[in-house]
This record gives C-alpha cells, structure tokens and sequence, in this order.
C-alpha cells in the first residue's frame, strides 16, 4: 500500500512525521507499506511551522492509495500553513481530485480543514484540533468527540499528537490489531482516547 504524506511550508511536524515514523515502523516490521513525505509542486524541500527544514521525497504518486494531510498555522491564519494552502486552494483541489479518483483521505489535526475546504467533510463525520471545531461545524461536518474518527474514506484525527493514534488505526484497519500494538509498544506509544467508526 502506498500513502502519501503531504507537506507544505508552515506545516506542523509533528501532524506529519508522527503518522510517517510509525507507518515506516509498521515497514520496518514486515507490513506492506510505503510512506513518503510529498510537496503538491514538487519542492524538494519545506520549513515547517517550528522551523524544522526538511528535505522531502518527491511529487505526489498517482499510485498513492491513501493521502495523510498534516494541520499548521490554521488557527492563527498564519501566512504559511492549513490556512494558506485552504486560502490558495491548489491542495484542496489536489485532495477533491484525488477523493473523487478513489483515493482515502485523512487529515491530522487542522488538516482536517484541508478537507473541509475541498469539502470532504460535508455532512461527514470528522474531528480536527479543538481550536478549529467551529470552523469544521461552519463547514457542514458532524463534528464526533474522538481521537479519530473513521467515516470510510475520510479519516481525521484530533490535534497534534492524535496523528500517532490515526497512523496506528490505519495500521489496524488494514494489517490487524497485533502489528498496531506491536508498532505502539515499539515506540513506547500508549493509545489514546477513543476511536469513532462509521462501520461501528
């Protein structure tokens, strides 16, 4: 399974290289799985909103079977980040596209709000950082009080550190619960907070 974790300056590291490190953890133990880090236009390299410079693998695959979209400066209506990219519209469009192509999106943190933008999340179940709730309610999104929330093909997570906790359900719902909990006692992670299923 390919999965593309999209980045773009002024995002949040954590929100992206959390779900990477885990995924790749999940690799690392046998799982089927390629995680890269993606730029939208191909730069080679991001600043993140923390300052973290970071060299990324490449464009988008069109092959990608599921995008993770990282949050970042949403909130603060930062000149870089969610808010910048929701405002110049070239990755919710990207994310629409990809969707409507059968692709799996999820959003971590105010990436979720990518989603929203691109309108994923309308009349969706969904979660974002507990700064941007009302915006995602504004949105048209059922708004569910989880860790992450699993509407199918679109997966959110709550903020920041929730991204550890969708990468380790994406490893559950596809490869099982032994490698999540493998993974999660690899990274001495313990899982958090409740998990929301459309299927549940």
């Amino acid at each position: 399974m390919k999965i593309d974790v999209m980045v773009f300056d002024g995002f949040d590291e954590l929100d992206a290289l959390g779900p990477l490190e885990v995924l790749r953890t999940g690799r690392d133990m046998g799982v089927d799985v390629v995680a890269s880090l993606v730029t939208l236009d191909g730069a080679a390299m991001v600043t993140g909103s923390h300052g973290v410079r970071l060299l990324v693998d490449g464009p988008p695959d069109e092959n990608a079977e599921l995008v993770i979209v990282p949050g970042g400066g949403w909130s603060d209506r930062a000149a870089q980040g969610a808010w910048a990219q929701g405002q110049l519209g070239a990755l919710p469009d990207f994310l629409a596209a990809r969707h409507s192509a059968g692709v799996t999106v999820a959003g971590v943190c105010t990436g979720t709000m990518l989603l929203a933008t691109a309108g994923l999340t309308t009349g969706r179940s969904a979660i974002t950082h507990h700064t941007a709730i009302s915006d995602l309610e504004a949105n048209g999104a059922i708004v569910r009080r989880a860790r992450v929330v699993d509407d199918g093909d679109v997966l959110t997570a709550g903020g920041v550190t929730s991204g550890l906790d969708l990468a380790l359900w994406i490893l559950e719902r596809h490869w099982g619960s032994d490698i999540a909990e493998a993974v999660s006692q690899e990274i001495e992670y313990s899982r958090k907070g409740d998990i929301w299923r459309r299927d549940a």
